[in-house]
């Protein structure tokens, strides 16, 4: 058992722009050309080869920029629906396997130049995170009943088929648990993949890792001694945004370590035993390789703070600060009023009364005030 990859394998962003009318005159003539001739058409744009598909319907393109690019998915600003993001796109595999986060900025930031799309920061919004980590794990082979999660969460299981070395019996190819909206932990063969698709790149991803570690290249002919298992952990908006508050690339660098390391704990790969109770089965050694490896990827890069309970605290502070301007306010407008200190709590519940007609007879009304004192409060 030995780790020979680690890193990300997806990163999905919206971005609420659009793309610009030269931009959108380019895509929708290589479109028409990809329809006419049944196959994507390659166009260079301001130095950027695209692949346009004839994908996308009436309202959108659907463009690759290759195996070490990103997928990407513009929105027609002529006939566009309300309430989309203009903008999509999703890194591949490769180019977050070799570069990471890092190249994933940079070619995000160079693209968007070359395609003359403006936007800013905070319109950037993170969807999709996945993190794999691949182990040789000869014999292994999982069980999704062996997946300890939290409460509901939905588990299943790969369709089995026949094992591609010799084509006897079957095998169970992955297993997953969750849902990727919240968070998913997929198990499954990493390196049938490779043979089945033919996406040798891993192979000298893994080979690379190996040789660092001062170890010889996998053949992967010889299955038990290159069964790579991919453990990958996908997380959606619902922890990402919700949760996380991982909107934009400035807190996808800052806090995606803390998400992951919750991740790890909230999952586990378990080693069943006699115990009813599955929560109290041990961790698999599998899981712990994980998990450590998970640690040792982000080390330094984490903050340990969950910003919801950062959120919290903030909004809590300024709620007593309110509370205490408005009893001292209070208390001033009774001594203005002639009220007596032993007259002081009939004097807050006629007043609070009093306020309520105001409101009621206020110019603007309360969703408007409501809205622009939102605005106000973003408690960081």
């Amino acid at each position: 058992m030995n780790i020979v990859h680690s890193g990300f394998d997806g990163l999905k962003l919206t971005i609420d722009t659009d793309i610009p009318g030269e931009f959108r005159e380019a895509l929708l003539a290589a479109k028409l050309c990809a329809a006419a001739q049944n196959t994507p058409e390659a166009i260079l744009y301001n130095g950027i080869a695209l692949q346009v598909r004839k994908a996308g319907g009436a309202s959108a393109f659907s463009v690759s920029t290759g195996t070490y690019g990103a997928e990407w998915y513009f929105l027609d600003p002529q006939n566009k629906p309300k309430n989309n993001p203009g903008v999509t796109v999703d890194f591949r595999a490769f180019l977050l396997a070799t570069g990471g986060i890092e190249a994933a900025r940079a070619l995000f930031e160079a693209h968007m130049a070359a395609f003359g799309i403006r936007y800013a920061d905070h319109l950037v919004k993170v969807a999709r995170v996945d993190f794999a980590v691949d182990i040789i794990a000869p014999g292994f082979e999982p069980d999704r009943k062996h997946i300890v999660a939290p409460a509901n969460t939905r588990t299943s299981e790969r369709d089995a088929e026949p094992g591609e070395e010799h084509g006897i019996g079957e095998a169970v190819s992955g297993i997953k648990a969750g849902h990727i909206s919240n968070r998913q932990l997929a198990i499954y063969d990493k390196r049938r993949e490779v043979i089945d698709t033919q996406k040798l790149g891993w192979l000298e991803i893994w080979d690379d890792r190996r040789a660092k570690d001062g170890k010889a290249p996998l053949d992967l002919q010889d299955k038990n001694a290159s069964q790579v298992w991919r453990f990958e952990l996908r997380m959606g908006s619902k922890q990402l945004r919700n949760r996380w508050e991982i909107r934009g690339w400035a807190s996808l660098e800052t806090r995606i370590g803390d998400a992951l390391a919750e991740f790890t704990d909230k999952f586990r790969y378990a080693l069943p035993n006699t115990d009813s109770n599955r929560s109290r089965w041990p961790t698999h050694p599998l899981w712990a390789a994980v998990t450590q490896e998970i640690a040792r990827f982000f080390d330094g890069q984490r903050s340990f703070a969950e910003p919801t309970l950062v959120k919290q605290a903030n909004r809590e502070a300024h709620k007593e600060l309110l509370d205490s301007l408005i009893l001292g306010t209070l208390v001033s407008r009774a001594v203005a009023e002639g009220v007596t200190a032993t007259e002081f709590d009939g004097f807050v519940d006629r007043y609070c009364a009093a306020l309520k007609q105001a409101s009621h007879k206020h110019v603007v009304p309360i969703e408007g005030r409501f809205a622009k004192a939102t605005e106000r409060y973003v408690f960081e």
